[in-house]
């Protein structure tokens, strides 16, 4: 399972992870990886299997 957020900003706060880091919770070994888009420039990673990456990567995949 793989859970993915937007967010309209262009920081980040470990908060904003709150609903990603819940799902981990909830699925266990079934998650696999949790990306947080968002409208900033950077790919942060916030732990092994949550990252933040802009929401312009789409477009460059």
């Amino acid at each position: 399972m793989v859970g993915v957020e937007v967010k309209a900003r262009g920081s980040l706060r470990l908060e904003d992870l709150r609903g990603l880091r819940s799902l981990a919770q909830a699925l266990g070994l079934r998650f696999h990886r949790g990306v947080v888009l968002y409208l900033g420039r950077e790919t942060v990673p916030f732990a092994k299997n949550l990252h933040a990456l802009p929401l312009e990567a789409l477009w460059r995949l």
